[in-house]
């Protein structure tokens, strides 16, 4: 047996502990169901559970998941696919002449140093990490603070998969990612993290009965001036409902940031380097409590409301209601447990929200709701929460670019 309860064969089913206490009126979950934290992760590691050529480094273990690495080769593609009943590598070449000629493959580009990848355009790069599972074992990834807020489209594949992102209980196989930088021609190179893995065991999601026991010990939401806003039905469906701030009025006076065409490239490597100027528009605040975002541009906005996550719960972006408009409001979705918590002294922090009218333009007003927070149990609380140690560049953020861009 390995670390914190782990089976080291990974042929085996998982051993759990107990888990952590739930409120009273909770689902009944499985023993150890949630997510599992960052000494759980690094337990799968040495369990062989994850593994790479390269050692996996503790700059990639996060509170709740684990950064995933680029490997050494990038192929370009003429669409986005899935491998749908068979592996990657068989369908990329499928009708295969050369690496050139196949139904899916236009180049093959080196990443053993950087390399430019062009906006509009489709990747899948190789992950350095693979993955053997046991059969309770399940994963979910989603892209990373700095991909969604660049607008770089990313979804983690799989062998066989049928779905983008999800990676089936029991899964035994490498990763792959598909890129598609959407405003900024970007540069990268093997060894950068776009996306992250949660792995998660049973039932994790909070019903909205626990989310509300929850908030009457410890309050989740809270407006800018540190006042608590009430968990209703109006803002508790399926996780906690957030709306747009249109104001202004913690932010300079300035509401949003729309993405500039024809920018220059984006070296990710460089951290607080670029002036905004070239690659953004500052949105001042409209002289009335609306605005309308342009078709198919990409902003970067910021929620009206302050969340807070509990060093217990894990949480995630989600849709808030299709019927609700033609609007895309996240990219990078995971939210660290004590993201807007810290100790229990932090009285919440802003969403920062990736944006995308789709089609039609989008009349957006000052607090309507554009996303739900979706809250999961930890299997256990992390060893490190969010803000501590490395890794957390948006833990003060209000409209926060990333952190390619000099901060004022």
């Amino acid at each position: 047996m390995g670390p914190d309860g782990f089976v080291d064969d990974p042929e085996n089913d998982v051993i759990l502990g107990s888990g952590m206490d739930r409120p009273l009126g909770g689902k009944e979950r499985s023993p150890g169901a949630g997510i599992l934290p960052i000494q759980d992760l690094k337990a799968a590691v040495n369990a062989g559970w994850i593994t790479a050529p390269v050692p996996i480094g503790e700059i990639q273990f996060q509170p709740a998941s684990l950064d995933l690495r680029l490997g050494a080769v990038a192929y370009q593609l003429r669409s986005s696919f899935l491998p749908f009943r068979k592996t990657v590598q068989a369908r990329l070449k499928e009708n295969q002449i050369d690496f050139t000629e196949t139904d899916l493959v236009i180049d093959q580009l080196s990443l053993d140093r950087p390399a430019t990848l062009q906006k509009g355009s489709v990747y899948l790069v190789p992950l350095s990490e693979s993955l053997k599972l046991p059969r309770h074992v399940r994963g979910r990834c989603n892209p990373k603070s700095t991909t969604g807020r660049l607008d770089i489209f990313t979804r983690v594949i799989t062998d066989a998969a049928p779905r983008f992102d999800d990676v089936q209980a029991g899964y035994r196989g490498p990763l792959y990612v598909e890129i598609s930088p959407q405003s900024f021609p970007i540069r990268i190179e093997a060894g950068v993290s776009l996306s992250q893995l949660r792995l998660l065991v049973g039932d994790t999601q909070a019903s909205d009965d626990e989310i509300a026991s929850v908030d009457a010990a410890t309050p989740l939401l809270y407006d800018d001036d540190d006042r608590q806003i009430p968990l209703t039905a109006e803002n508790l469906n399926d996780g906690i409902c957030m709306g747009v701030d249109l104001s202004g009025r913690k932010t300079a006076g300035i509401i949003g940031y729309r993405a500039r065409a024809n920018p220059p490239v984006i070296d990710l490597s460089r951290v607080d380097h670029y002036a905004s100027q070239e690659f953004w528009e500052p949105i001042e605040e409209p002289n009335r409590d609306s605005y309308i975002l342009e078709a198919n541009r990409f902003y970067i906005l910021v929620s009206k409301e302050r969340i807070r996550v509990p060093v217990t719960f894990a949480a995630e972006m989600a849709v808030y209601d299709a019927s609700a408009g033609e609007i895309r409001t996240h990219y990078a979705g995971f939210f660290d447990p004590g993201f807007g918590y810290g100790d229990g002294s932090i009285l919440g922090t802003k969403v920062v929200m990736e944006a995308r009218a789709r089609d039609v333009p989008v009349m957006l007003y000052d607090g309507q709701p554009l996303f739900t927070v979706r809250f999961e149990w930890m299997r256990a609380k992390p060893e490190r929460v969010y803000g501590e140690g490395v890794g957390s560049s948006y833990e003060h953020q209000a409209l926060t670019l990333s952190k390619q861009f000099r901060r004022k």
